[in-house]
């Protein structure tokens, strides 16, 4: 069997390929450049705790180390501060990353890594896919031709995949306009991020009263000011006085210390491709959309892209054609942007807006800080992951459903669970793998060694109903999980998100849990339309 074709060597383009291979897929890397990144230290990306945990844990490494956790975050206007929050273990921070210290530490695990292939210098300009497999040209010295299984785009917004697909991208150009700066300083409350709304100092010019201030490791801080509509020019005498005045404003200090690293201006735009699969070629990222509202989120839709896309090409490359599996990948991931979308069109001009509801609603204000604060921090309707809940995947009502504090489609709560070998890990640890995950709500089975209990009670039946479902599964045990009732059996996707909550062991609802979770696997139907392909 080919490989999976990426192309693209990103942020996503990558952890799809380590993804792959951590499910015994194996994928070739087409990188237009020579397979290094130019520091950027302006240029840098916030990653949620989901995302982070994904990339930790396909890189095999800890990026704690070559980021910075924010120890909490604030929210001011003029000099009042309207929100203080500290991060704790129950409210973990975000990631910030300089996207070329991500990039790199992708681009090592992915050199570690037998199944993945980069191939740098390799600049995509034709592809052919026929019913068995796709073939794409590189342009490089000489040329070369590439046999995959399937492709996938990661090339950015300029995607050439989608453009030899001829796939529209419509959407928004140019929401919002940031000045960006990279300056190594030392302000109060160092490890904190915040957003300073209106702040006491502005001035007049292309600066809209909106500075967001967000800490990177070795006192080093990005610093974006959002600029008002229109295409005034932001010249590097204005940035820098821009700088001066903002440093001065915060720290007190008539001549405040700092080193400029970097500068630039980010341009925001709001787009989705109509399509996302096209027979065996499917896009992602960038190319796939563009939302970089609050300028965080597109990164961290395009790795859950990768997460989504890759559990579902992995029982697709082993076993054959899952036409409803590989179809599900466009309908939920889509309708999660395109929701986000909206909600980044429809709130933020009224957060932002000098009047309108806030002039009229006492207190509005302040909901509106709360909002913003909640998008940067990937949280509420700006920020929060997106559930599948009227995914294709979803299983009809069955009799043992039930309900728990997560709603059928979206993430885990990553509990702590026993696995098959007695060890004690985070469910997030066993995710990925391919498998699905059936874990047992059963308290008091922690203080117990595993083969005091594994044939005891429900365990053998329930161990019994996993080992016939219609794909491979993982039975685990967790003492307790948010809303569920002891003897509560959850259905877990590979990437994390939840199928179903059973009361109890019921054979029967599981089955079709698990059958319908993989697109109808093996149905007739499916194997008739792939042939027809």
């Amino acid at each position: 069997m080919d490989p999976v074709i990426v192309v693209g060597a990103g942020p996503v383009g990558l952890t799809l390929a380590l993804a792959l291979a951590r499910q015994e897929v194996p994928s070739v890397v087409l990188d237009e450049g020579p397979g290094t990144d130019a520091p950027r230290a302006a240029r840098t990306v916030v990653l949620r705790e989901d995302t982070a945990a994904l990339v930790e844990r396909l890189a095999g490494t800890p990026l704690g180390g070559a980021g910075l956790r924010w120890a909490g975050w604030r929210s001011l206007r003029r000099k009042q501060v309207m929100r203080d929050i500290a991060f704790a273990d129950d409210d973990p921070a975000p990631l910030h990353i300089a996207q070329h210290v991500l990039t790199g530490a992708l681009r090592a695990a992915v050199a570690r890594e037998p199944l993945a292939e980069l191939a740098v210098d390799s600049r995509l300009d034709s592809m052919e896919q026929e019913s068995t497999g796709v073939t794409v040209h590189t342009r490089e010295p000489g040329g070369t031709w590439w046999r995959g299984s399937y492709l996938v785009g990661c090339d950015g917004p300029r995607s050439t995949v989608r453009k030899l697909q001829d796939i529209r991208f419509p959407g928004r150009t140019a929401v919002e306009r940031h000045a960006v700066a990279a300056v190594r300083t030392e302000l109060p409350r160092p490890g904190e991020a915040f957003l300073h709304r209106l702040p006491p100092w502005r001035t007049t010019g292309p600066f809209a009263g909106e500075i967001a201030a967000r800490p990177l490791p070795d006192d080093v801080w990005r610093l974006d000011w959002l600029l008002p509509p229109g295409k005034d020019l932001v010249t590097p005498e204005l940035l820098l006085a821009r700088i001066r005045e903002t440093l001065i404003g915060w720290t007190g200090e008539t001549s405040p210390s700092y080193e400029l690293l970097d500068t630039g201006v980010h341009t925001v735009y709001h787009r989705v491709a109509r399509r996302w699969r096209a027979g065996r070629i499917f896009l992602a990222g960038d190319a796939a959309h563009l939302l970089g509202a609050l300028g965080t989120q597109g990164l961290d839709e395009g790795l859950r892209d990768a997460d989504n896309l890759a559990w579902k090409l992995a029982p697709a490359w082993h076993h054959g054609p899952h036409e409803g599996l590989l179809d599900s990948y466009q309908t939920e991931r889509r309708a999660i942007v395109a929701a986000r979308l909206r909600a980044a069109d429809q709130l933020l001009p009224v957060l932002r807006g000098g009047g309108g509801l806030r002039s009229l609603v006492p207190g509005s204000g302040r909901g509106h800080d709360a909002q913003l604060m909640d998008g940067h921090l990937g949280r509420g309707a700006l920020g929060a992951p997106g559930a599948y809940a009227d995914s294709p995947l979803t299983p009809p009502p069955l009799d043992g459903e039930i309900l728990v504090d997560t709603p059928a489609g979206a993430p885990v709560a990553d509990v702590l669970v026993t696995t098959e070998d007695g060890s004690f890990v985070p469910l997030r640890e066993r995710l990925g793998r391919g498998a699905l995950l059936v874990v047992l709500i059963a308290p008091g089975t922690g203080v117990w060694e595993r083969r005091h209990w594994v044939s005891a009670g429900i365990m053998p039946r329930l161990a019994a109903a996993v080992t016939a479902l219609p794909h491979p599964a993982e039975l685990l045990v967790a003492e307790s999980y948010p809303g569920a009732a002891p003897h509560t059996v959850l259905l877990v996707r590979p990437d994390g998100h939840l199928v179903t909550a059973l009361s109890g062991v019921r054979p029967a609802d599981l089955y079709t849990a698990a059958e319908t979770a993989l697109g109808g696997a093996g149905r007739t139907e499916d194997r008739a339309e792939a042939g027809a392909r």
